[in-house]
C-alpha cells in the first residue's frame, strides 16, 4: 500500500460527520422521504403490504430502505406520520452511514478526507432532496467501498465481508453502476492484490465480481429501456444540473481553485483557496434569499432530480482522484503541494466551513417542505371529495417547489387523518406526463391508516 499524506484535523472530520447526521435527522423528522415519488412509493408499500420494487434494476436498495416500514406495519403500526418518519429515516440513514464509514476510514489522510468532503458537496448535498432516488445509496456505497479498499482497517475479514455486502446491494442499485461498478471493481482488485490470505483474497474477488454484476444489470437496463418515453425524457434533461444552485455555486469555486492549482501549484500554499472558498460559503449561505432579487434564482428541490446524473459523473472523477492520491508514489507537483501538511490541513478546515455553509440551503428547503406538508394536511382534513389543484395555490410560491401533479393524490391521502375523505387532483390527461410506475397516480384508500392515528 502506498503511503498516504498528512493527517487531517480531527475537527474537520467531526464537523463533516455532524453535518451529515444533523441534516439527516432534520430531514427524517420533516418526513422528507415523501417528496415527489416517495409519497406514491409509501402508499404502494402500505396498500400492498410488500416491498415496492417495481423497477428490478434498483430493487436491492429498495429492499434495504423499505424493510423498517414493512416490519412496523406487520407489528400493527397504522400511524402514517410515524411510518413516514421511519421511511424517511431509513432512506437517509443508509447513504449517510456509508458516507460516515468513508470519512472515518479516510480521516488519517487530509487529502483523501478532502476528496470525500468534496464528494459530499458535489454528490450528496445537491441531489439528496429527492432522497427516494436509489442513486443516493449507490453513490454513497461506491465511495465507502473505495475508502475501505484503499485504506485497510485492522480487521481485514470485516473489510472483505463489508465489500461483499456492498457489492451485492449494488448489483441492483442504479444505472450509474454501468461506469461506477467497473471502477470500484478495479479499485478492489488493485487494493487486495497483495493479500496473502487466500480466503480474504477470494472474498475480495467476489466483491469485485458483484460490482461488475451491477454494471451488467445497469447496462442491460439501459439497453432495454433506451426507447422508453421516461428514459428519453431523462436523457433530454441530463444537462439540467445548471438549474441547481447547490451544485453550481460550489462547482464554480472548486473548479477555479483546481484550475489555479494546476496552472501554478504554489498558489495553493497561500490564502487564495481560502478566499475563493470563503466567497463560495457566503454565496451558499445567502442562496435561500436570492429569489427576493430574481424570481428565477431559487433553490429548487426538483433540480436535485436533474442533478443526479451530473453527480454520478462527479463521483466517478472524485473516485479516480482518491485512487491516485493513494497510489501515486511520485505525484505531479500540484498533488505534492496538496500533500504538504499545512496546505492539506488548511484545505480540510476550509471544506468543513463550506459544508456548514452548504447545510443552510438544505435546512431552508426542509423548513419550507415542513410548512407545505402542514398546509396540505390542514386542507385535506377540512375538505371533502375531490379538490382541484387549479383552485389552490399549490403552484404558487413556495408550494410549487414541492407539488408534483401525479403524486398529489398519494400525498393528500398520506397526510390526512382520515385517508379517502379528500384528494387533491391536478388537471392532467396522464398522457403528456405519465407516472413511470402505472401503480402510482391512483386514488389510495389506506383503510385503517391515518396521520397521527
Amino acid at each position: 500500500m502506498a503511503r498516504l499524506g498528512a493527517g487531517a484535523s480531527p475537527v474537520a472530520y467531526r464537523v463533516a460527520v455532524l453535518v451529515l447526521w444533523g441534516l439527516a435527522a432534520n430531514a427524517a423528522i420533516a418526513c422528507r422521504g415523501l417528496f415527489w415519488d416517495g409519497s406514491s412509493f409509501l402508499v404502494n408499500i402500505l396498500e400492498q403490504g410488500e416491498v415496492h420494487d417495481f423497477y428490478t434494476a434498483r430493487a436491492h436498495v429498495d429492499w434495504v430502505t423499505q424493510l423498517p416500514v414493512l416490519l412496523l406495519v406487520r407489528w400493527g403500526v397504522r400511524d402514517i406520520h410515524l411510518l413516514a418518519t421511519v421511511y424517511s429515516a431509513a432512506l437517509f440513514a443508509l447513504p449517510v452511514a456509508l458516507y460516515h464509514v468513508a470519512l472515518a476510514r479516510l480521516r488519517g489522510d487530509a487529502v483523501a478526507l478532502a476528496i470525500a468532503m468534496v464528494f459530499l458537496l458535489m454528490v450528496w448535498l445537491p441531489s439528496s432532496f429527492f432522497i427516494v432516488g436509489e442513486y443516493n445509496a449507490a453513490y454513497a456505497a461506491v465511495l465507502a467501498a473505495a475508502a475501505v479498499s484503499l485504506v485497510p482497517g485492522r480487521n481485514r475479514l470485516a473489510d472483505a465481508v463489508f465489500l461483499v455486502l456492498l457489492g451485492l446491494m449494488c448489483v441492483r442499485a442504479y444505472e450509474a453502476m454501468v461506469y461506477l461498478g467497473p471502477l470500484v471493481a478495479a479499485v478492489i482488485l488493485w487494493s487486495w492484490r497483495g493479500e496473502t490470505d487466500s480466503g480474504l483474497r477470494g472474498l475480495s474477488v467476489v466483491a469485485a465480481l458483484a460490482f461488475l454484476g451491477g454494471a451488467v444489470v445497469a447496462g442491460a437496463t439501459l439497453v432495454g429501456y433506451w426507447s422508453h418515453p421516461h428514459f428519453i425524457k431523462v436523457r433530454a434533461t441530463s444537462l439540467g444540473f445548471w438549474q441547481n444552485l447547490q451544485v453550481v455555486i460550489p462547482l464554480a469555486g472548486l473548479a477555479l481553485c483546481a484550475l489555479a492549482g494546476l496552472v501554478y501549484p504554489p498558489w495553493l500554499r497561500g490564502r487564495g483557496p481560502v478566499a475563493v472558498l470563503g466567497i463560495v460559503a457566503v454565496a451558499l449561505v445567502l442562496s435561500p434569499w436570492y429569489r427576493l432579487f430574481d424570481d428565477h434564482s431559487i433553490l429548487y428541490p426538483p433540480a436535485h432530480y436533474l442533478a443526479r446524473q451530473a453527480s454520478g459523473v462527479a463521483a466517478f472523477g472524485l473516485l479516480i482522484g482518491l485512487w491516485l492520491q493513494v497510489a501515486w508514489r511520485s505525484p505531479p507537483r500540484v498533488l505534492a503541494v496538496l500533500r504538504e501538511p499545512a496546505v492539506a490541513r488548511r484545505l480540510t478546515a476550509t471544506l468543513a466551513v463550506l459544508l456548514v455553509a452548504a447545510a443552510v440551503p438544505d435546512i431552508a428547503l426542509t423548513n419550507l417542505w415542513t410548512e407545505y406538508v402542514a398546509r396540505l394536511r390542514g386542507l385535506v382534513d377540512h375538505e371533502k371529495g375531490i379538490v382541484r389543484a387549479s383552485d389552490l395555490p399549490v403552484l404558487d410560491w413556495p408550494d410549487k417547489l414541492f407539488a408534483q401533479d401525479w403524486t398529489l393524490p398519494a400525498m393528500s391521502a398520506l397526510v390526512s387523518r382520515t385517508p379517502g375523505r379528500a384528494y387533491v387532483l391536478a388537471d392532467n390527461d396522464w398522457r403528456s406526463n405519465p407516472p413511470f410506475d402505472p401503480a402510482c397516480g391512483t386514488l389510495p384508500r389506506l383503510t385503517g391508516y391515518g396521520w397521527g392515528r
